[in-house]
């Protein structure tokens, strides 16, 4: 089962895993609403989706300003929790 960002296409809108939010689409986009992402298995069901945007919401009560920043959701290794990654997109050093 793949899971994560190494398992996402080229073109991945995000752009490349390191360093986070330094390329890809919204790179050059100067004001955005934020991005909410939720990086699961190829084929992942219904429940598996609500679980990590129930995670996402949790998150967002914690911090709502997602101006200019992307949140993703993934599984982590082990498949038991989720991993949260929150970064600046565009970068801030980029």
């Amino acid at each position: 089962m793949a899971t994560g960002r190494s398992s996402l296409k080229k073109r991945d809108f995000r752009g490349p895993r390191g360093p986070p939010g330094s390329k890809g689409q919204y790179v050059d986009v100067a004001l955005h609403a934020g991005l909410i992402c939720l990086n699961g298995p190829v084929g992942m069901d219904l429940d598996l989706q609500l679980e990590m945007f129930e995670e996402a919401l949790d998150e967002l009560d914690r911090n709502d300003d997602l101006v200019n920043e992307v949140l993703e959701i993934s599984l982590s290794h082990s498949s038991a929790e989720f991993e949260v990654l929150r970064y600046k997109m565009p970068a801030e050093n980029a």
